[in-house]
């Protein structure tokens, strides 16, 4: 992934306005530091920050077609580019190996449909000067993997900005939008277009097919294995929790087929290079001393034989981090703040190790119902609808924190259980085979799908001759939320400071200080009052949302997955 900003309509003289433009551009440099690029293309602007994961020694962008008469900037990954590339009718030339490229000449052929022929995760602006006016086209992914938003000045509502990260708009914009995933902007058509509308995004239709365990399987391991596209090292994220152990299981297993086929040669070099020169996947978990993530972590690192990397941080460097978190992920949601804190200081760690790329098993627990208080669901029908309402909003929580956690030093984050293929699957599931229970642990479906002693399972010889995915102990781990696994002192801490850093006196007006969402308790008081230092804009308040559970179901407010009572029910 990398950085992108534009401007389309510049109102001024767009070459004299060059610099200001690399200057907003640098903000998010830490997203892609390994090169930088700008056009300027009459009044139109597009900078890049790459960060090179594919096409490393030719894909610098922004790219542009033979005549320079497309401009695209890009972050993110086209799993399908190969594919994409070979449906192409017309020829092409092609001045890059990067996987990005064929945006621009699908769209060459095929306009607007591009959109959702691409599986992938990308955020990307088009400039398109074969028509006059020229015609502006930037699109987000289904789910909202990569970050994007949009920006407008009052006084040249026909001028627009586009930068991955709201640092770069803060200050010359009045108006500013979250991007919405799974919608194109076509200027054409003056507003936001929706090309992404599966069959459950209706949250009102209820789910009904029966699991499949073998086909849940089969699209989570296709899933890992598409996002295993490198031409750099990469490892995965191991926090020892269901989720992430899973998708390490699955791309150890990966990696020694991926560097059997490269020693046969069987398999082409982009594919393979990244195994050749890191033929050990490798594995990265953080928490505070003795925290249940590195313990469990550890275990499932040994089990799959990765070289595993441990990083433990006091709670003072995580608390002496908490401002520049907030910087970095735009937000004052307590959730968020609390999980990205380690994630944050674990990313550059593991930046310094030359792993560019990372594996990571956010979106698990919002597809399959893996939060504690879905125990509380009062029926099947809400249980369904609340996973949907959670997959829709995922860019404003998980997807966020990881993007923005891991880039914040240049370090890519892929999440394979919000592959395209895997969601229309597992969305579909009836809910009475999802839901948890007092006799049925969350995510029991993924659970069983993994399970070599479940004969209901659909494996087949060879898969039962590699033995168990991960030991029964782990496959059947109670879930702990991010922020709870890496210590429980850790959000204790939190709360405390946030007692000394925020008086009575200034809690009690806080609907004073802060009308709009106004802070409920010292914790979100303090972030809330750090964020505004950094981004007093009134402008900058319109994208962040908070992450609460289900309180109208019974169960507590606070986002810890500790504070549930179900927590201390382990089956």
């Amino acid at each position: 992934m990398c950085g992108i900003f534009a401007v389309y309509r510049y109102s001024g003289d767009a070459e004299a306005y060059r610099q200001r433009c690399l200057d907003l551009a640098k903000r998010i440099r830490h997203r892609g530091p390994d090169w930088s690029g700008c056009i300027v293309a009459d009044e139109h602007i597009f900078c890049h920050e790459r960060l090179a994961i594919v096409g490393v020694d030719s894909g610098a962008q922004p790219l542009t077609n033979e005549d320079g008469s497309i401009i695209l900037t890009v972050n993110g990954e086209i799993y399908n580019h190969k594919d994409i590339e070979r449906d192409l009718k017309q020829s092409h030339v092609f001045k890059t190996h990067s996987d990005c490229e064929s945006i621009l000449h699908a769209y060459a052929e095929m306009g607007t449909d591009v959109v959702s022929k691409l599986d992938g995760m990308f955020s990307w602006a088009l400039l398109d000067r074969r028509v006059s006016p020229a015609r502006l086209l930037v699109a987000r992914d289904p789910i909202g993997i990569t970050t994007l938003y949009i920006g407008r000045v009052n006084a040249h509502p026909e001028t627009l900005y586009i930068s991955s990260e709201l640092k770069c708009l803060n200050e010359e914009c009045d108006v500013i939008e979250e991007f919405p995933p799974g919608c194109y902007y076509d200027s054409n058509v003056g507003d936001f277009v929706r090309y992404f509308k599966p069959d459950w995004w209706d949250g009102d239709r209820i789910a009904a097919n029966p699991v499949d365990y073998k086909l849940l399987r089969d699209t989570l391991t296709m899933a890992v294995r598409k996002r295993m596209m490198s031409e750099v090292p990469f490892g995965v994220l191991l926090s020892g929790g269901l989720d992430s152990s899973l998708i390490a299981s699955i791309a150890a297993r990966e990696t020694k087929r991926l560097a059997l086929e490269s020693e046969a040669s069987e398999i082409d070099d982009i594919d393979a290079r990244a195994v050749r020169h890191f033929p050990r996947l490798h594995s990265f978990s953080v928490g505070l001393e003795g925290a249940p993530d590195l313990i469990a972590a550890r275990k499932v690192a040994k089990f799959l034989h990765t070289a595993h990397h441990e990083y433990t941080y006091t709670i003072q460097e995580g608390l002496d981090a908490i401002q520049d978190v907030i910087y970095h992920l735009e937000t004052y949601d307590v959730t968020t703040i609390r999980a990205s804190t380690p994630m944050y200081l674990m990313s550059r760690k593991i930046k310094s190790t030359g792993v560019k790329m990372v594996l990571s098993g956010e979106g698990s627990d919002e597809v399959l119902g893996g939060y504690l208080y879905f125990h509380y669901a009062p029926s099947d029908d809400e249980f369904h609808k609340e996973t949907v309402t959670r997959v829709k909003n995922l860019h404003t929580s998980d997807c966020l924190r990881a993007n923005k956690s891991t880039m914040a030093w240049g370090l890519e984050a892929r999440v394979p259980f919000l592959d395209k293929q895997f969601l229309q699957v597992a969305m579909n599931v009836r809910p009475q085979d999802k839901r948890c229970s007092k006799d049925v642990m969350e995510k029991a479906i993924i659970r069983r799908a993994f399970d070599t002693e479940f004969e209901g399972a659909g494996f087949t010889e060879k898969e039962l001759a590699e033995g168990p995915f991960l030991p029964h102990n782990v496959l059947w781990r109670q879930k702990e939320q991010f922020s709870d696994g890496v210590g429980y002192s850790w959000i204790d801490s939190l709360k405390e400071t946030s007692e000394k850093k925020v008086s009575d006196e200034a809690f009690a007006k806080a609907a004073e200080r802060f009308p709009h969402d106004t802070p409920q308790t010292k914790e979100a008081y303090y972030y809330r009052e750090l964020f505004e230092k950094i981004y007093p804009q009134e402008a900058c308040l319109s994208s962040v949302v908070r992450w609460v559970p289900r309180t109208d179901w019974g169960c507590s407010a606070d986002p810890s997955g500790r504070a549930q009572a179900i927590h201390n029910k382990a089956l």
